[in-house]
C-alpha cells in the first residue's frame, strides 16, 4: 500500500495565559512564564507548589454546562482543545456533509480522571458518605476524553486512548499519523490532556524529589531546564489537539496547512523505571529520522523534553550528540517546559504544536531562565534569553517518559 502524505490542518490549545493559540506562541517567543504559585487548604496539610493552571478556561461557556458536568477536568480540557482544532481546520461540528465513519481519535493522558477519584475518596473517607456520584466511573475512565470527542464530532473510526506517562500524547499523535499515512483514515483528531492538581498526585510527585520549589515571587522562574541551578520540574494542567489529514484531501478542500508530519520513532530503554538512558533515546531519534526520510543536516530545531531534572537533562543532550555528532554543536535546542510547565500526558501534544508553529512562523522560542548551562548539558546550541528567527526546514519534538518509553515526532515546514 502506498503511503500518503499527512498535513496538519488544525491546532487547538487551552492556554495557561488565557488567550488564543497565537497569543500563547507569542508569549513563548517572548520568554514569558505561565508558572504561578498554587496554594490549597487540602487535608491533612496545605499544598504549596509552583504550578501551571488555566484560570481563564470557562468550561461552562466553552462546552455548555450539561456536557461539562459529565466530564472530569482532563476531559473538559481535552474536548475544548479538540473543538478548537476542529474549527481551526475549517471542519464543522454539526451534521457533517461528508462520511466520517472512518475518521478517528487518538488521545493521550497519563492520569485520566484522577480528580474524580480523589473527590470520591474525600466523599467516602473525609465526609463519611455511603455513596459517591453515579457519574464517577465515566468521569474517571481514561478514555473519557476521546470518547466525548468522537461522540461530539460524529467520528465513527477508531477511538483510542494511550497512557504512556509523559509520552502519552506524543505516541497518540504518532499512531494517528500512521493511520492517515497508511490510508486507513483520511482524518484523525489527536492530542492529549491531563489535570495533575489532585492533592494525591502532587504529593506523589513531591515524594520523588523531582519537583521545583518556589513562592509567589520565585515561581515564574522555578523551571530551568539545562541550567546549572535547575531544581526540578513544574507540573501543569492542559489540553492540546491537532487535526491530521490526508494531504491530497486537505489541498483539494483548500485547507490551510501548518506543516507536514513526516516521521515517528519509538523505543524503550528497557533498563530502569525512572532513570533515562541515552541509548534508548538515540534509537527513538534515529527511528523518527529514518521514518521521515530526514538526514540530520535538515533538522534545524529540536523541541527538547527538557524537564529540568538532574538526571533527565544531561541524558537528553548526550542522546542528541550521539545522533547528530559534530552537527549537534550548531543544532538549535530549546525546552519550552520552562514556560508552560510539564502537563504530563498532554506535554507531547503541547510541544508538538509549539514545534509546528515554530516551523510555520520560522521562529524558535527560547529556554527561559537559562543563564548558566550545566556543564553536563553543553554540546548543543541552546536557544537562550530570546527568540531566534531563522530559516527552518524540519524539526523534532522529543517526549521521554518514566518506564523508559521514548517517542519522537518529525515535522517538515512548507516551502518558504
Amino acid at each position: 500500500m502506498s503511503q500518503r502524505r499527512v498535513a496538519i490542518t488544525g491546532l487547538g490549545l487551552i492556554s495557561p495565559f488565557g488567550g488564543d493559540l497565537q497569543d500563547f506562541f507569542a508569549r513563548l517567543l517572548a520568554g514569558e512564564s505561565a508558572v504561578r504559585f498554587l496554594r490549597t487548604d487540602d487535608i491533612p496539610r496545605p499544598l504549596s507548589i509552583p504550578f501551571v493552571s488555566c484560570p481563564g478556561f470557562d468550561v461552562d461557556a466553552t462546552l455548555g454546562r450539561p456536557l461539562a458536568s459529565t466530564m472530569d477536568r482532563f476531559a473538559q480540557l481535552g474536548t475544548a482543545a479538540a473543538f478548537e482544532a476542529w474549527a481551526d481546520a475549517g471542519l464543522t461540528r454539526g451534521q457533517p456533509a461528508e462520511d466520517r465513519e472512518n475518521w478517528g481519535v487518538a488521545w493521550g493522558t497519563a492520569l485520566g480522571g484522577t480528580l474524580a477519584y480523589e473527590k470520591g475518596y474525600k466523599e467516602l473517607w473525609q465526609k463519611g458518605r455511603e455513596r459517591v456520584s453515579p457519574l464517577s466511573v465515566i468521569l474517571g475512565m481514561n478514555n473519557a476524553a476521546n470518547a466525548h470527542i468522537s461522540i461530539q464530532l460524529g467520528l465513527g473510526g477508531v477511538s483510542m486512548s494511550h497512557t504512556v506517562a509523559c509520552a502519552s500524547s506524543a505516541i497518540a499523535i504518532g499512531e494517528a499519523f500512521r493511520r492517515v499515512r497508511s490510508g486507513e483514515a483520511p482524518v484523525m483528531l489527536t492530542g492529549g490532556s491531563d489535570a495533575p492538581q489532585a492533592y494525591g498526585v502532587a504529593r506523589a510527585w513531591e515524594a520523588l524529589r523531582v519537583m521545583a520549589s518556589g513562592n509567589e515571587t520565585t515561581s515564574p522562574q522555578a523551571c530551568r531546564p539545562f541550567s546549572a541551578d535547575r531544581a526540578g520540574l513544574v507540573l501543569g494542567e492542559g489540553g492540546a489537539a491537532l487535526v491530521l489529514e490526508d494531504w491530497d484531501r486537505a489541498v483539494a478542500r483548500g485547507a490551510r496547512i501548518y506543516a507536514e508530519i513526516v516521521g515517528y520513532g519509538t523505543s524503550c530503554d528497557h533498563s530502569h523505571l525512572v532513570r533515562p538512558e541515552a541509548a534508548g533515546q538515540i534509537r527513538a531519534l534515529n527511528a523518527a529520522l529514518s521514518d521521515g526520510g530526514l538526514p540530520v543536516e535538515e533538522i534545524d530545531y529540536i523541541n527538547a523534553h527538557g524537564t529540568a531534572t538532574a538526571e533527565g537533562d544531561p541524558v537528553e543532550v548526550a542522546a542528541l550528540i550521539g545522533v547528530f555528532g559534530e552537527r549537534a554543536s550548531c543544532l538549535p535546542v530549546s525546552a519550552t517546559k520552562s514556560m508552560h510547565g510539564h502537563q504530563l500526558g498532554a506535554a507531547g501534544a503541547i510541544e508538538a504544536i509549539i514545534t509546528v508553529l515554530a516551523l510555520h512562523q520560522q521562529a524558535i522560542p527560547p529556554t527561559a531562565h537559562l543563564h548558566e548551562i550545566e556543564p553536563a548539558c553543553v554540546g548543543v546550541d541552546h536557544v537562550t534569553s530570546a527568540r531566534r528567527d531563522q530559516p527552518l526546514r524540519a524539526a523534532l519534538s522529543n517526549s521521554f517518559a518514566f518506564g523508559g518509553s521514548n517517542a519522537v515526532l518529525a515535522f517538515r515546514a512548507l516551502a518558504h
